[in-house]
């Protein structure tokens, strides 16, 4: 009989438990890796499965029939929108105020619009900074708060009645907001020291012409249509208003902005920058081509949107008061939002991430950058 002599068999039994350990080990690494596998291919299929940005099959864009809005005028009349988008097919909507303009953009009836700013800051504080993004700016100057021959300075307008374009508008909100600071109090049911009532532009006229109003705070043409074909006279100049210190540029404050649709633009990135490739050829336009070139193509521009060319004298006057630029002057958006605030058309807000002005800077291709100020990307 062999003897076995005690610890012989201690070796083979330990080879044989760690021989076990790897075993199970290999088992839950090939486990590991199936699992691992198995979520890499999910994720990689997930991630095919949202779609590229694609240039859109058709832009949808707002603007107005007034001078304010001639680059969208010339851009629309002379072809260069349409050129840039290229394949996109560019379909086109006006408005006579901001606030109906964003109801449309705010439903998706449109994708982008040329607009005063006080609607496009009321519709971002509404929506949380969900709605719209400033990606431009179109034009600087050209609003006045004319009014009666006798009347000759704000002392003079307690009980009258004015008129702006649209409650909530940038020229509401300005002829509102300057009221306050001559100590008068108004209302947006039209109530007040001094009641303001909003009405069309065209309609405006005819009220002031009829003897039905006292006065209103207009964008060009409107102002210098009531100026040399209604007798008014212009009580104050909104630039007289803005000293430079907000915006870097005296004298200069934002009438007209381009906006699009936030949802529109993520899906849609190429044709933004698209659409600015044509707004900032069109600017250009305005502000090289010779003064008669110029005014032949906004007035035919003006015929076709609003029904109506100017006069000589009336479309030369308004140029004089425009300034066409694509830079949406960001600096003055606080105070902008704090007139708002205090007409009673929108609330106090964080107004940070409005602006988006990389893909601006990226078609200027500028040394000197358009700033955001602080309120967005740029």
């Amino acid at each position: 009989m062999t003897r076995i002599v005690a610890g012989e068999s201690a070796v083979p039994k330990r080879k044989r438990a760690i021989e076990a350990a790897l075993a199970i080990g290999l088992v839950f690494l090939i486990a590991a890796g199936a699992v691992v596998a198995s979520s890499i291919s999910r994720n990689t299929a997930a991630e095919a499965s949202i779609p590229a940005p694609t240039p859109a099959a058709e832009l949808k864009l707002g603007y107005f029939g007034n001078l304010t809005h001639a680059p969208a005028l010339v851009g629309v009349k002379q072809g260069i929108l349409a050129r840039n988008l290229g394949n996109t097919k560019l379909s086109t909507e006006t408005f006579n105020a901001g606030p109906a303009a964003i109801e449309a953009l705010n439903a998706g009836a449109i994708d982008a619009a040329y607009i005063g700013p006080n609607p496009a800051i009321n519709s971002f504080v509404k929506s949380e900074g969900e709605s719209v993004s400033v990606i431009a700016g179109a034009a600087a100057g050209g609003a006045q708060l004319v009014v009666r021959p006798e009347i000759t300075s704000a002392a003079d307008l307690k009980g009258k009645t004015l008129a702006s374009p649209q409650l909530g508008g940038t020229q509401d909100v300005a002829l509102r907001a300057w009221l306050g600071s001559q100590g008068y109090e108004t209302n947006v049911d039209g109530s007040g020291d001094v009641a303001i009532n909003p009405t069309e532009n065209a309609q405006t006229l005819k009220l002031f012409q009829d003897g039905k109003l006292d006065g209103a705070w207009l964008p060009e043409p409107w102002a210098s249509r009531l100026v040399l074909q209604a007798g008014a006279k212009v009580l104050v100049d909104e630039k007289d208003l803005w000293d430079g210190s907000l915006s870097g540029k005296a004298g200069e404050f934002p009438t007209t902005i381009l906006i699009v649709n936030k949802k529109f633009a993520a899906a849609h990135p190429d044709t933004v920058r698209a659409l600015l490739r044509g707004h900032v050829e069109s600017v250009a336009w305005l502000n090289d081509a010779p003064v008669a070139e110029k005014s032949s193509v906004i007035n035919d521009a003006l015929q076709e949107s609003a029904g109506a060319a100017l006069p000589a004298d009336v479309l030369d006057r308004a140029l004089q008061n425009v300034v066409f630029t694509v830079d949406p002057l960001a600096g003055t958006y606080p105070k902008l939002l704090e007139d708002g605030v205090k007409a009673g058309t929108t609330k106090q807000a964080d107004i940070t991430g409005l602006f988006d002005l990389r893909a601006l800077n990226e078609v200027t291709g500028t040394a000197e950058r358009v700033s955001a100020a602080g309120l967005g990307q740029d």
